[in-house]
């Protein structure tokens, strides 16, 4: 008997904490869906106007929604992206004056034909959701400034070679011009939420465990025999 002890053990203590592991992912799971509740009612809310530089808080005002009006005189950074239904093209980022601040308006997508069709307009209204988005990582290539486009939305580069403040606005709806681009609002579809995925793995691997336990301990018990 004392040859099963060492079996019984290891079996109990492999389920629990796969268990366990499991168990938490769900908690995980509860805790990112209430956030993504809170970031889409955040979203959706009642736009305001867009307060000064200084007053804003890229962690506390992320997706914060918004109205402004201003002009557009061409300035862009056009993003290589594709759109589903609509294949490559690009997301135009382009400089809007509003009153005496520049400031980055995201228009969404156009065609790739359309890259270098002007976007001009002296009375725009734009409404839609604060972003500071970093979407570069280690294999994305820098801007190609020659050609004028860029891999990936990186507010501060952006900012820095148009020369606007570090703000970004994701229009939802534009009135005022027929601009030729369609809105790529913000949602929370690219916030990963896997946990369900994750706890079904470990609870997965908690039953597995426990059969092979099981042989292994009938094993031990017919060798005992």
């Amino acid at each position: 008997m004392k040859r099963l002890w060492f079996p019984v053990v290891m079996a109990l203590v492999g389920v629990a904490v796969l268990c366990s592991l499991g168990a938490w992912q769900l908690r995980r799971m509860a805790q990112k869906e209430e956030l993504l509740a809170r970031i889409e009612a955040r979203i959706g809310a009642e736009p305001t106007d867009l307060p000064a530089v200084e007053a804003l808080d890229p962690m506390a005002d992320q997706y914060r929604p918004v109205t402004v009006t201003g002009a557009l005189g061409g300035e862009e950074a056009p993003v290589l992206t594709s759109l589903q239904g609509e294949g490559t093209g690009y997301r135009v980022v382009s400089v809007m004056t509003v009153a005496d601040r520049r400031i980055l308006v995201d228009l969404g997508f156009a065609p790739e034909a359309d890259k270098d069709r002007p976007r001009l307009a002296e009375q725009l209204k734009v409404t839609g959701n604060l972003l500071w988005p970093n979407e570069t990582d280690s294999w994305t290539p820098p801007p190609d400034l020659q050609r004028n486009m860029w891999f990936a939305r990186e507010l501060s580069a952006m900012a820095t070679a148009l020369r606007t403040e570090p703000v970004l606005v994701v229009a939802r709806s534009i009135e005022g011009a027929e601009l030729g681009t369609i809105p790529i609002p913000v949602d929370t579809a690219g916030i990963p939420n896997d946990h369900y995925e994750y706890a079904v793995t470990w609870f997965g691997l908690a039953l597995v465990w426990a059969v092979m336990s099981l042989v292994l301990v009938g094993r031990v018990r017919r060798g005992v025999a």
